[in-house]
């Protein structure tokens, strides 16, 4: 049981560190399949609970607690819309960490040089789509440092480059230029 509680206060104290103070960081997602190399896709990111700013694709994305904001640079579009929570998680992974909690066994385990804490969730049911999702987090500051999502034979990794928490206000909404087309799907 005390296991138990620990595993909880680990991940409900990175948990409760999203939803108070704003994260920042450069990451690089890798995605791999047994037979394939890795495809790396560089991008940015800054999230305070469940808003958030991402560039990664040559798309500019925010939420500002009710709008999404998805900006193409190659087809100079502004794409408005009222997300599902499901959309809002498969575009955030710490999000669907959050979401995962709840239909999850939840395991961790200290790294080898004892600096970090790696959780891993593990569905109940197999049928959400998912084999596993792991996060390291730096033990000093409850930072994130990866996350591993497995699919099948698919793996993804989200690598943090410098993570840091930012006291800075943070915009969340995007904003079109003159002549930028804008797709307004909110209703």
């Amino acid at each position: 049981m005390k296991l138990f509680l620990t595993i909880l206060t680990v991940l409900s104290s990175f948990l409760a560190n999203l939803e108070t103070k704003t994260l920042q960081s450069d990451f690089t997602v890798a995605v791999a399949e047994e037979v394939n190399a890795p495809m790396n896709y560089p991008g940015t990111i800054t999230m305070h609970g469940d808003c958030f700013r991402l560039v990664m694709f040559a798309i500019d994305a925010a939420y500002d607690g009710k709008t999404l904001y998805m900006y193409s640079g190659e087809t100079d579009e502004l794409t408005l819309s009222n997300p599902t929570e499901q959309e809002l998680v498969e575009a955030n992974p710490f999000l669907y960490a959050k979401a995962l909690v709840k239909v999850c066994n939840i395991t961790e385990r200290a790294s080898s040089d004892g600096k970090q804490t790696i959780i891993t969730l593990t569905p109940k049911d197999q049928s959400i789509g998912i084999n596993r999702f792991t996060l390291r987090v730096r033990n000093e500051d409850l930072m994130p440092l990866q996350v591993e999502i497995k699919e099948g034979k698919k793996i993804s990794t989200l690598k943090m480059k410098n993570p840091k928490f930012v006291t800075a206000k943070q915009n969340y909404t995007i904003k079109a230029e003159a002549g930028t087309y804008i797709n307004d799907l909110r209703f």
